[in-house]
């Protein structure tokens, strides 16, 4: 192994640490707690209503649901459940904080004034983007094991973070980039439904796709060279649906996976697990 591939695992594996499993629970629930983690759990029986902090929770029919973590989730969060006798049953959630890579660049200025173009095309997309996030689906992709959408070098790891000059702070990196030659096939991670099907290239995230996993959980996919579905059509975990381009804001060509949970963001690491082998 060279040198420098020998590096980037290790920062893969110090921005992925191994992280306990969730002790024994009324929630019997399994999976990391933790920033930027998920986990499913089953409800106390003749639960109504399920609530993490101040925001409820879908349920199965058969009791199981699921739960995620923000790159930037509080130390401790409340999950608790109301029974149809009134009784509620709660447990203090732990989570754990994650040692995010933060690349300071104090001679550099944050970003350029967006352009008068910019300005005008923006809204409209992040109002698709919006659109499609709460879009409620019956897909049941989120019970399954999610696939990494391609395999490669991880060229941009979830959570990373820019400090630029005047201690001015850039977004974080909010999922995985995958480093693959353009043309590469994309496959779903799991069973879903498109939400989004980018017509054409969008500013920021080029070919952007976008699909439903169910229960709140969503995959987005940027910078496309094609896209091969349609908005509202069923796809089966390891479809191709696109192929990896350099479209949108892009330096080369590379797959931007990111996760999400409702409005927290999460980390593929955490849920699909280590890159598998390219060999």
């Amino acid at each position: 192994m060279s040198a420098a591939r020998g590096l980037a695992w290790a920062l893969i594996a110090a921005a992925a640490p191994v992280v306990a499993q969730a002790p024994a629970s009324p929630f019997k629930l399994e999976g990391p707690l933790v920033q930027g983690g998920a986990a499913q759990g089953i409800v106390p029986a003749g639960t109504t209503l399920l609530e993490l902090g101040d925001q409820s929770v879908p349920i199965a029919r058969d009791g199981r649901f699921l739960i995620a973590f923000d790159r930037d989730a509080p130390p401790s969060l409340t999950l608790s459940a109301t029974l149809s006798n009134g009784e509620v049953i709660r447990q203090t959630l732990a989570i754990a904080p994650r040692a995010w890579r933060i690349e300071r660049l104090p001679t550099l200025p944050k970003i350029a004034q967006p352009t008068a173009e910019f300005e005008a095309t923006r809204p409209g997309e992040i109002a698709q983007i919006d659109a499609a996030r709460h879009m409620t689906t019956s897909a049941e992709g989120w019970r399954q094991p999610l696939l990494w959408p391609a395999t490669g070098r991880l060229s941009g790891l979830f959570g990373a973070q820019r400090i630029y000059a005047n201690g001015e702070a850039g977004s974080y990196h909010s999922g995985a980039d995958i480093a693959r030659p353009e043309g590469t096939p994309v496959l779903a991670p799991a069973d879903g439904v498109v939400v989004l099907a980018a017509d054409r290239p969008f500013t920021l995230e080029g070919n952007l796709l976008m699909i439903d996993h169910g229960m709140g959980l969503s995959s987005s996919f940027l910078h496309l060279s094609r896209i091969d579905v349609k908005r509202g059509q069923r796809v089966s975990r390891g479809q191709v649906i696109g192929a990896i381009g350099k479209t949108g804001r892009a330096t080369g060509p590379h797959l931007h996976w990111s996760l999400r949970w409702r409005e927290a963001r999460i980390d593929p690491l955490l849920v699909a697990g280590p890159m598998p082998s390219t060999k």
